[in-house]
C-alpha cells in the first residue's frame, strides 16, 4: 500500500499541510507532536516496569496463602491464649 509514495507524493503531503497549518506553526506542532510521544513512551514504559513488578512479587508468595503462627514453639503463647472453651 505505501511501497507506492514516491518522493512527488511526499512532497505535496507536505504542501497542503503547509498550506492548512501555515509556516510558524509547523516548528510548534513537531514540538507539541515530540513531547507526546515522549510522555506516551515514558508512561508505556512505566506501565510495563509496574507490571515485570507484579509478575514478581506475586510469583513469590501465591495470593490467599497465608502462613499459620507456630505456636506449638511457645507454651507461654498456648496459656496466655483465650479460647473460648477454656476456663481462663
Amino acid at each position: 500500500m505505501f511501497s507506492r509514495i514516491g518522493p512527488l507524493e511526499i512532497t505535496l503531503i507536505l504542501l497542503i499541510v503547509v498550506l492548512l497549518f501555515g509556516a510558524k506553526k509547523l516548528p510548534e506542532l513537531a514540538r507539541g507532536t515530540g513531547r507526546a510521544l515522549r510522555i506516551f513512551k515514558a508512561e508505556t514504559k512505566g506501565l510495563i516496569d509496574d507490571d515485570d513488578d507484579e509478575s514478581s512479587s506475586t510469583s513469590t508468595k501465591p495470593a490467599g496463602e497465608l502462613k499459620a503462627p507456630d505456636h506449638a514453639s511457645d507454651p507461654e503463647a498456648l496459656k496466655s491464649e483465650h479460647r473460648p472453651d477454656s476456663a481462663n
